[in-house]
């Protein structure tokens, strides 16, 4: 049976190139980064050439990149760190509605230490308009984070006009940049933004490691206490063999974004316009073109994404339904439900996030897939049956 994997969102495969360049450090250069000899040596020099491949790749300095354990906890830092650092001057918060749990989630947090936090709405494509985050910024309005791309539905944001408008205001700009670094271009100096989240597993690298890129001059309030390591500003024993792995997968994604982007470009629009000719009652979710290469997202109506999902996998084909981090739950995405998509209608959601190692033919396999698995489950449907009577109240 033909494996196709398309599940890019949740995680890439790692490179063999990152993974040549990560084995070392787990055999032979070995040693602390903070010990004060040879093998501590080797493994500081190997994180500072990583952290600046890694500040290479998004226009930065190498000091102002800051490793992590994920892009979770990049999110995390910056929210908090950044709010905390900044509250004399006021504790109000604006964020979109569609960002990531991770943004969501600590943004909650801040409100129960005493924040106020506003969330920003988007339209039927799940774009921000810039004159809503506007008129919900205040004077005592301190940080705003929107996402740089949604990993769910590929919408990329306007990033920089947003950015400004925070700025203007005296705000401090955070995006969550997971889902295009590496992807897409992404340099801070032309999105002007104050600090940037990234994450290793969304670009060819490996798992359990990330960074956060904070401008020089932005204070920002670390809340894991301990050691020394990046400046103060993260303690823990540093994960070399991840940190070089993400710094290989940095420099390979700045030399061959170009190549990439057609590449997926072309084989999202070929299963774009596929499933959508050879299917009825699906609607594309996202920005038509203002959309990640890689990312095809659907909702199909009258069947619910889990079992599409299931019988996908039973002809070898790996998709997800909703984010990478919603995918378990059973109730409909907040991003869908944030673009004004009925619950009953979101709950079909499903997503193909393109690779590097996929090919047309991957592309024609689901395609010739898709329909029998659609019919199968509309068969088995209650709502598709009152709809094929003219009972359109369930949709």
């Amino acid at each position: 049976m033909r494996k196709v994997y398309l599940d890019h969102a949740a995680t890439t495969p790692i490179l063999p190139e990152v993974l040549e360049a990560i084995l070392p450090y787990f055999k032979d250069a070995y040693g602390n980064p903070q010990s004060l000899h040879g093998w501590g040596d080797d493994a500081r020099e190997a994180i500072e050439d990583a952290r600046g491949r890694v500040a290479d790749l998004i226009g930065a300095q190498p000091e102002e990149i800051i490793f992590t354990s994920s892009g979770t906890e990049s999110n995390n830092l910056a929210i908090k760190g950044l709010a905390m650092a900044q509250q004399s001057k006021g504790k109000h918060i604006v964020i979109s509605a569609i960002e990531h749990f991770s943004v969501l989630h600590s943004a909650r947090t801040l409100e129960k230490w005493g924040f106020e936090l506003t969330l920003v709405p988007v339209d039927r494509c799940g774009l921000v308009d810039r004159e809503d985050v506007a008129k919900n910024i205040r004077e005592d309005t301190i940080l705003v984070s929107v996402m740089h791309a949604n990993g769910e539905v590929g919408t990329i944001q306007p990033i920089r006009e947003i950015a400004r408008l925070a700025k203007e205001a005296g705000a401090i700009f955070h995006t969550d940049a997971v889902a295009t670094t590496g992807t897409i271009p992404v340099n801070v100096k032309e999105l002007t933004v104050d600090a940037l989240s990234l994450a290793g597993n969304q670009l060819y690298g490996p798992k359990g490691i990330g960074a956060l890129w904070v401008k020089k001059g932005v204070r920002i309030i670390p809340f894991l206490d301990g050691g020394v390591q990046e400046g103060g500003r993260r303690a823990g024993t540093e994960n070399v063999p991840a940190i070089v792995g993400l710094g290989k997968a940095a420099e390979l994604a700045k030399e061959e974004m170009e190549s990439r982007m057609e590449h997926l470009s072309a084989l999202r629009n070929r299963l774009i316009g596929g499933l959508l000719s050879r299917n009825e009652h699906v609607t594309l979710t996202g920005h038509p073109t203002q959309r990640l290469p890689g990312n095809a997202s659907f909702c199909i109506e009258f069947i619910e994404g889990e079992a599409t999902l299931m019988l996908l996998s039973s002809k070898g084909v790996a998709a997800s339904s909703g984010s990478a981090c919603t995918s378990r739950a059973l109730k409909a995405s907040h991003v869908l439900t944030a673009m004004g998509i009925p619950p009953e209608i979101a709950q079909g959601s499903l997503l193909f996030s393109l690779g590097l190692e996929n090919t047309e033919e991957d592309v024609d396999y689901v395609l010739e897939a898709m329909p029998p698995i659609v019919d199968k489950l509309r068969q088995m449907s209650p709502l598709y049956a009152k709809f094929l009577k003219g009972e359109r109240g369930g949709r």
